[in-house]
Parts: C-alpha cells; sequence; structure tokens
C-alpha cells in the first residue's frame, strides 16, 4: 500500500484535513488502478457509473469547492464530470490523467488550508450554485464525499474481482 491513514500525530484540524483529504484521494486512486483498464471503465451496478467515473467525480468535486466555492474562481467545465446527468469520463482519458487533476487539485487544496482559517466564509464566483459556507464546513463536506466515495470504490473493485481491504 502506497497510503497510509495519518498518525494520530496532532489534533490539529487544518493539518489534520490536508492529511485526510490527501490520504482519502490516494485510496480513491490505489482502488481504481488496482482494476484492469476495461474493469475501470465498467459498471457492476444498477446505477451504472464505472471506478472511472467515479474518480473523475472526485476530482471535479474538489475543485468546485475549493477553487469556484471558496475562492471564487472562475473553473472551466464545473461539470466537466458530468453528461446528460450522469458522470462521463472522455473516451481519451484514464486513471493517470485523473490522478494528476486530483494531485494538481489537492496542491491548491493544501495552499488553501495553509493561508485560510476554518472559520472564513468563502466568496464564491459568479455563477456558483451553491451556498456559501466557511472553511471548516467545506473540509468537512469534502471530507466525507471521499470516505463515502472510497467505500464505494471498496464495493464496486470487489465486485469486479479486484483486492479487497487497504
Amino acid at each position: 500500500m502506497d497510503h497510509q491513514e495519518p498518525a494520530p500525530a496532532t489534533g490539529d484540524p487544518i493539518t489534520l484535513f490536508g492529511e485526510y483529504l490527501r490520504f482519502y484521494r490516494e485510496a480513491a486512486v490505489a482502488k481504481v488502478r488496482a482494476l484492469p483498464p476495461e474493469e475501470q471503465r465498467t459498471s457492476r451496478l444498477p446505477s451504472g457509473w464505472t471506478p472511472l467515473e467515479l474518480l473523475h467525480h472526485l476530482a471535479f468535486m474538489e475543485r468546485r469547492w475549493f477553487a469556484w466555492n471558496f475562492l471564487g474562481e472562475q473553473v472551466d467545465e464545473p461539470w466537466g464530470d458530468r453528461r446528460d446527468e450522469r458522470w462521463f469520463v472522455p473516451d481519451d482519458v484514464g486513471v493517470d490523467q485523473i490522478a494528476a487533476l486530483l494531485r494538481d487539485d489537492g496542491a491548491r487544496t493544501d495552499s488553501v488550508l495553509a493561508s485560510h482559517r476554518l472559520d472564513e466564509i468563502g466568496r464564491p464566483a459568479p455563477g456558483y450554485p451553491g451556498p456559501t459556507a466557511p472553511l471548516g464546513w467545506i473540509c468537512f463536506h469534502v471530507l466525507q464525499e471521499y470516505a463515502r466515495h472510497v467505500g464505494h470504490l471498496d464495493i464496486a473493485v470487489e465486485i469486479a474481482g479486484g483486492p479487497t481491504g487497504d
């Protein structure tokens, strides 16, 4: 395993948010990479999403919350993880490109955490459809979304015959 849950070395919320977000990002990438490429793009679930689509969704989700909502940056194709109201990944985009996107956005998140207080309220860019929220709330929301979806990936990977657990 190339990712580890953060050690219980600090109680500092900013540090913990950053460490846990990195942990879940890498856990999600590892889960998808554990599957052969054809299984990454195959759904075995009634809802129809694929492991690669879920990973792509996570990258766009984090960007929407930290860049578009909190920092107020204009985001090209903020809903680029969707087409016709479902998750989508272009045929020429694979796990390596999505992992790079996740890590690039993760670096932006790390920068936000290093330079803002948890009680600071975001300033969404024009056109952002969601609520304004303090950074601490955004961190909890993004963290729970990662944790929930990594659990979904656990199940999808197991059903596809991939490894279980960490």
